[in-house]
């Protein structure tokens, strides 16, 4: 490598570290790319007035499609961005405004109403996210308030410095990174577009300071006949617009992955399977790998699945199915043999005609503020429940695993940091950790991507390293 380069390098260090206001003494390691596509990795002193010194640059490899910038974590933190295999990544639906951050959206996906106040009588979410750590400008006042007065507090998904801050929580913990949600029936809506825009590009921003990855994944929910096309639209705009590059979009067998969910649904959705055949021609025209998201009964088409000759065929198009299975069982002993009766037969299905299989996995359920019923419908026991699909999809011999969701307080299957100590009041009920650390299923997560790649053993039991993290 040149002087000029080495000389370039350590400067553009050196402001990216000004920049961040870096006021503490330590040492770190940083890596950077080099627009020829070298990789190269300076270790560097801080000292408390924010000046940087090189003390050691090497030439690591060499990366291509990554942009010039420096990142956060060291070159064994990266996660490979090339294929799904070996990794465990969440939803993140990303779809939580407030009515002072900018976007106008009211309390949307807080409150039934979100125009009206956040508060008792209009809620839907049934888990309390953890705030403790947010800085001011991220938390948002509601209505609700706390055992002992304090008003409660939530925060924005269009807000970068959360998003960030919850990529960060994926590095720490060993998660890869995530499929952002991007719900088709709201990009004709200009509002909700331009928020669906901020957190994908904040998504992006995030998995490339912290090392992870991400995938855009379509969900068809909602929209009527003829409507699918406008997926199509939105991922040539993206294109354009440059969200595969960056190095940090999610590749499979050396194509941008994009993911379809709602393919073969008995639910009464109003676009057909014709209309998604040509959706799966248009992106594969595009040069993209394919994941589908399926009903769990797909390949017997019953139950949850329509019955329709020409589903098959159209699943045979994709490189990954994957299919649903929030509430498809309700506890260790009924996920064990939907594993074994359902999930194994539908890898091997898979196999045979060289496609992956993605198996779905959640810590618990409950919409109760949602849609009313029981609290804590599919309770989480402490984590036991999520580390049995985990490690019940490891033993059928899965190679990749999707957890839903990320951060997904609606229907309680959340597991970034939630409180303990949510709103009280009459009428008011929420979830908490049954008192464990806000972090657990977070841990858990990461030791699952542990497992799948054989570095912990495939046992049922909760690991000690999550249940005892001290």
């Amino acid at each position: 490598m040149s002087e000029q380069v080495t000389a370039a390098v350590i400067s553009r260090l050196r402001e990216d570290t000004e920049r961040n206001e870096m006021a503490d003494e330590k040492t770190t390691l940083r890596q950077g790319i080099w627009p020829d596509g070298t990789l190269v990795c300076l270790k560097i002193f801080v000292a408390a007035w924010g000046v940087c010194i090189a003390v050691g640059l090497c030439e690591v490899g060499s990366c291509q499609d990554l942009r010039p910038e420096f990142r956060e974590q060291t070159v064994g933190e990266i996660v490979d961005a090339n294929d799904l295999e070996g990794k465990v990544l969440c939803g993140y639906q990303g779809w939580f405004s407030c009515p002072d951050d900018g976007g106008n959206l009211g309390w949307t996906h807080w409150a039934r109403s979100s125009r009206r106040p956040f508060g008792p009588g209009n809620v839907t979410v049934d888990l309390w996210p953890d705030v403790g750590e947010l800085s001011a400008d991220e938390r948002f006042q509601t209505g609700f308030v706390h055992a002992d007065g304090r008003p409660a507090e939530v925060y924005s998904s269009a807000h970068p410095k959360t998003i960030h801050r919850h990529f960060r929580w994926m590095r720490e913990y060993g998660i890869d990174g995530v499929f952002v949600q991007r719900f088709a029936n709201g990009l004709k809506l200009p509002q909700e577009k331009i928020q669906k825009d901020q957190v994908l590009s904040n998504a992006k921003s995030a998995a490339s300071k912290t090392g992870r990855v991400f995938a855009v994944m379509y969900d068809l929910s909602g929209l009527r006949a003829g409507q699918v096309s406008r997926v199509h639209d939105d991922w040539l705009q993206l294109r354009r617009d440059g969200i595969t590059e960056g190095g940090r979009y999610l590749h499979h067998n050396g194509k941008p992955l994009v993911a379809v969910w709602g393919i073969g649904f008995s639910d009464d959705r109003q676009y057909t399977v014709a209309e998604c055949d040509d959706l799966i021609d248009a992106l594969k025209a595009n040069g993209c790998a394919v994941m589908l998201g399926v009903p769990s009964w797909w390949r017997e088409q019953k139950r949850d699945a329509v019955s329709d000759t020409s589903l098959h065929k159209l699943l045979q198009r994709a490189d990954i199915l994957s299919p649903w299975t929030i509430g498809r069982y309700r506890s260790p002993r009924e996920a064990r043999d939907h594993a074994t009766n359902v999930w194994k037969p539908d890898l091997e299905w898979c196999r045979q005609r060289r496609m992956e299989f993605l198996p779905v996995v959640y810590p618990g359920f409950s919409w109760k503020n949602l849609h009313g019923g029981k609290l804590n419908s599919i309770p989480r026991l402490k984590g036991e429940f999520l580390w049995t699909q985990m490690t019940a999809a490891k033993r059928i011999g899965a190679k990749m695993i999707y957890v839903a969701m990320f951060d997904e307080v609606d229907e309680g299957t959340a597991i970034f940091k939630c409180s303990n100590d949510p709103p009280v009041g009459n009428n008011v009920s929420f979830l908490t950790y049954e008192g464990l650390p806000a972090d657990h299923y977070l841990r858990l997560t990461g030791e699952g991507g542990r497992m799948l790649r054989g570095e912990i053993p495939a046992v049922y039991t909760v690991p000690a390293t999550v249940s005892s993290p001290d």
